[in-house]
């Protein structure tokens, strides 16, 4: 069966990346704008409920854009942010991508019902490598459609699996599929974010597709070095000492 390669998309014209490191003539980004485009996250396996409570009034307390946490405590995060500005974001097909399609977009829908407003869902990356490439896009245009608009989507393409080739195709495939950010990593691999995937990323997709840099970012000078490569948002478990450049 032939391999369906996406059409060659024209080159975005350069977007102005956001300076917000302290120098003559940059912007600053206060504590406050910086927050807001921090996903405060708790993803681990063995994380308690008593943690997730925690998560959520520091994600109060700092006014982080949302917290990520697993599907199981969805609900419970939604009852403890309610009234907030505070998103609550779940993950799907998570962390390795390669559940069935329509596994992944019940799994989505039921995280909509229980109070999640966004999904950072994982890619196939084993079929991307293979290149299958019509069913990559499928998969995610499959979610998108099933939450029908309840919900922000991001696409995590795993980037440490990926080469460069790859991860344009995968970034595009997102964006035709109808997703709002490409998302570098679960952080459960053997490699996060970098600044040169973000940059790649970023410069790859239209305005209309925002990017998300996750896994690894553990300082203030980490999530700087995303932002100025083109991050519109931070995936952390560390956002508290970001913040307070700890």
């Amino acid at each position: 069966m032939e391999k369906s390669i996406p059409h060659k998309q024209t080159p975005p014209e350069p977007k102005n990346h956001l300076i917000i490191h302290q120098q003559k003539g940059d912007k600053i980004m206060d504590k406050k704008e910086l927050a807001k485009m921090i996903d405060h996250t708790l993803l681990k396996p063995e994380a308690t409920y008593e943690q997730i409570v925690k998560l959520c009034k520091e994600a109060l307390e700092y006014g982080f854009a949302s917290v990520c946490i697993n599907p199981c405590y969805v609900n419970a995060a939604y009852q403890l942010l309610k009234g907030s500005d505070v998103k609550v974001c779940t993950v799907v097909g998570f962390p390795l991508g390669a559940a069935a399609s329509e596994t992944k977009a019940f799994e989505a829908v039921q995280a909509v019902n229980r109070g999640a407003c966004e999904i950072d869902m994982v890619i196939n990356v084993g079929y991307l490598k293979s290149g299958n490439y019509d069913y990559v896009e499928e998969d995610i245009k499959d979610l998108v459609h099933k939450i029908n608009g309840r919900a922000i989507v991001k696409v995590i393409i795993e980037t440490c699996l990926l080469n460069d080739k790859e991860k344009i195709i995968a970034c595009k495939l997102a964006e035709k599929a109808g997703a709002n950010f490409v998302k570098t990593s679960t952080g459960f691999n053997m490699a996060g974010a970098t600044s040169e995937d973000v940059a790649l990323m970023y410069d790859t997709v239209s305005p209309n597709l925002k990017v998300k840099a996750s896994g690894g970012i553990r300082t203030y000078e980490d999530a700087i070095r995303m932002i100025n490569a083109g991050a519109s948002r931070i995936g952390a478990s560390a956002s508290v000492k970001i913040i307070n450049k700890k």
